[in-house]
C-alpha cells in the first residue's frame, strides 16, 4: 500500500483528519518530528474520532530515519511549488507522499532533493495561496488508491 509522511505537522485537527483518512484507506501514516502538538491532544482526537486504533501511525525523529524505515520508497512531495500535476504520475505500491508543515510548506532543500517529476501540485484557481493539508492528502491518497483499483476497499 501507500505511505503518507507529514513533515513537522503543526495543526492537530489536520493530523486527526489524516489519521481517519489513513485508517479508511489502509495508508500508513508517518509523522516527522518535531510535532506541533502531543499525540494525545484533544483536538487531534476529536478530528480523528476513534480511528487512531485502526491507523498505522509511526513517529520518526527525522525525515531520513523515516525514509530508511520505509525502505527508501519512491517519494512524491506535494507543494505549491511543484511543477507536475498530482494526476500525472503512475503511482505504485510502496510509494510515499510527503507533505510539509501547514504554515511554511516543505523546505526548499527537500523539494530540490527529488526529481522534478516527483514534486507534485494540486491545481488551484489563480491567486490562491494553498489548500488545507488534510484535503490535499485525501485527494492524493484517493488518486493513488484509485490507480491501484481500490485494492482492499469495499
Amino acid at each position: 500500500m501507500f505511505s503518507l509522511i507529514l513533515f513537522e505537522p503543526e495543526i492537530p485537527p489536520n493530523t486527526g483528519n489524516i489519521i481517519r483518512l489513513c485508517a479508511n484507506t489502509g495508508t500508513k501514516l508517518n509523522l516527522v518530528e518535531p510535532l506541533g502538538f502531543e499525540l494525545d491532544e484533544p483536538r487531534l482526537k476529536r478530528a480523528g474520532l476513534d480511528y487512531r486504533e485502526f491507523a498505522d501511525v509511526q513517529v520518526h525523529a527525522t525525515l531520513d530515519v523515516c525514509l530508511e524505515k520505509l525502505g527508501n520508497p519512491r517519494v512524491f512531495a506535494l507543494s505549491t511549488r511543484g511543477g507536475t500535476s498530482y494526476a500525472a504520475p503512475e503511482f505504485r505500491d510502496g510509494d510515499a507522499f510527503l507533505f510539509g508543515p501547514e504554515t511554511r510548506g516543505l523546505p526548499q532543500g527537500v523539494i530540490d532533493s527529488l526529481p522534478p517529476g516527483q514534486c507534485l501540485r494540486l491545481p488551484m484557481r489563480g491567486g490562491s495561496r494553498s489548500l488545507n493539508l488534510s484535503n490535499c492528502a485525501a485527494v492524493v491518497v484517493y488518486e493513488a488508491w484509485r490507480q491501484a483499483g481500490f485494492e482492499g476497499g469495499a
